[in-house]
């Protein structure tokens, strides 16, 4: 890492006198006994920065580094970096970063490159095979495809680069379900409601459901380049701020492209299909379920869900308010969704709902995958880390 060399504030004789109820290596020097709390962080690092991106994450604050007499978190990780011997591992890191990340760099088979592409051949292989059945084995295609491609989905979850080392919240998946059943089948119900419904069976908009799961694809580039481009910046910042100042605009670039490639997706899933492509209620959907996974892949599963939840409630809201303004008396409840479909049609519902939820998410993705302690291997784990926040 090319770090500056910095000269410490100041130093361990400068630190005030303990009572006489500490032990002596504490009144003697103060930063050793701090090492000594954090031997696991300070012996695993490669670099200033990564010691003070895991003492960010176990809670040492600005405040905390200038009771040892250092000016920040990122002065004082230096001197305990400066303190502990290296091992010849940690040197070879630090002098070939590429050779020594590419030793640890899983090898790529090609079972595990076509993972991601998977589910949506899964889905286009089924609706390929849709007009040649009738009856009981449509049904059955119907069910076998969706059960393929919820396993193949599950897949490429659990490995890769939309792989996750935390577990996501209780309810997350249930959540997703019922956002994708509302991709598919939530802007039909909705007409149906409007006009007096529902009556009769309406046909499934499949042509977002695929461009969906085509999107696994540029997600999970994304996601890559986002987490090398990040541990990048983690290795030639010079501070904490300094990281953080440069990680975001990187985050809401490769968020920005990974929309744009979502909507061309859109635009080719609606042309072969016959339908309307859902710009609005699909990009949101998957602009937040791209927020809501990097959100587990940090740790932050709580805010994950929580989004979700946004999600799913407007939605459910919105259906409930029209059923419930057949009611004597209370058809007024009806006159908000009415309005909005009248100005952007059905799919004006979902689209809301799933772009508040996304607001309310990113308003806590950018700040928190801007912390160096979301990428450093020695962080805490993400209950010590929501801790932090919150203090």
């Amino acid at each position: 890492m090319s770090s500056p060399t910095r000269t410490p504030t100041g130093t361990a004789d400068d630190a005030p006198a303990p009572q006489e109820s500490e032990p002596m290596s504490s009144a003697v020097d103060p930063v050793k006994s701090l090492m000594l709390i954090h031997h696991d962080l300070c012996a695993d690092a490669v670099d200033p920065l990564e010691i003070a991106a895991g003492l960010e994450a176990r809670g040492v604050t600005e405040r905390t580094a200038r009771a040892y007499r250092h000016r920040d978190v990122f002065a004082l990780a230096e001197e305990m970096y400066a303190r502990v011997p290296h091992t010849e591992d940690h040197a070879a890191a630090e002098l070939h970063p590429p050779a020594a990340a590419a030793r640890t760099r899983a090898p790529r088979t090609p079972a595990r490159l076509l993972l991601l592409p998977l589910p949506a051949l899964l889905a286009a292989a089924g609706l390929a095979a849709w007009p040649h059945t009738a009856g009981r084995p449509r049904l059955a295609l119907a069910v076998g495809t969706g059960a393929a491609v919820l396993l193949a989905l599950r897949a490429c979850l659990r490995r890769g680069p939309l792989g996750s080392r935390f577990p996501a919240a209780p309810g997350t998946a249930a959540y997703v379900l019922l956002l994708l059943a509302a991709a598919l089948y939530g802007e039909g119900l909705i007409s149906q409601a409007l006009s007096g419904g529902p009556d009769g069976a309406w046909a499934p908009r499949t042509a977002p459901l695929l461009a969906l799961l085509a999107s696994l694809v540029p997600a999970a580039a994304c996601v890559r380049a986002f987490r090398r481009g990040a541990r990048r910046r983690l290795g030639s910042s010079r501070s904490l701020d300094d990281f953080a100042a440069s990680v975001w605009p990187l985050l809401l670039a490769l968020f920005a492209l990974y929309l744009c490639t979502l909507w061309g997706l859109l635009g080719v899933s609606a042309a072969t299909l016959h339908q309307a492509t859902g710009l609005l209620s699909a990009g949101s959907l998957g602009a937040l379920l791209l927020l809501a996974r990097l959100m587990v892949q940090h740790g932050r599963a709580e805010a994950a869900r929580t989004a979700l939840l946004i999600a799913c409630a407007g939605q459910f809201l919105a259906l409930a308010s029209l059923f419930a303004s057949r009611l004597p008396g209370a058809a007024a409840l009806a006159t908000p969704v009415e309005r909005l479909t009248a100005l952007g049609g059905t799919g004006a519902v979902p689209a809301l709902a799933c772009s508040l939820a996304v607001l309310t998410l990113l308003v806590r993705t950018v700040p928190a995958l801007s912390r160096a302690s979301a990428y450093a291997r020695s962080a805490a784990p993400a209950d010590a880390c929501a801790r932090e926040e919150l203090r």
